[in-house]
């Protein structure tokens, strides 16, 4: 971002976060038949690893909110994170993960 934009972004209440285009997707991921959606949360500039984890079992769709106490500077790195420790999640967990 050129000099005069950051300065002009200081006087008219626009952030770099908030202009910043997003370049990763947050579709579905399935893994083991379960479904991963990454859900970064913007948090003092960063990003909080989050995600809805689904899968339907006996016909009912169970979810589970999974959210992390690590935040990463950068956007996609938080979703490639998110999206790994999700996997060793359902990994360790499998179904349990909805109990």
């Amino acid at each position: 971002m050129p000099f005069l934009s950051k300065l002009s972004s200081l006087f008219s209440g626009k952030s770099e976060m908030a202009e910043q285009v997003p370049s990763k997707s947050l579709e579905n991921i399935e893994y083991n038949g379960f479904f991963i959606t990454p859900a970064p949360i913007p948090e003092g500039g960063q990003f909080r690893l989050s995600a809805k984890i689904t899968k339907i079992i006996d016909g009912v769709e169970q979810t589970h909110s999974f959210i992390r106490s690590d935040v990463i500077a950068n956007r996609d790195d938080c979703i490639d994170m998110t999206i790994r420790k999700t996997k060793i999640a359902i990994a360790q967990l499998g179904n349990d993960i909805f109990n």
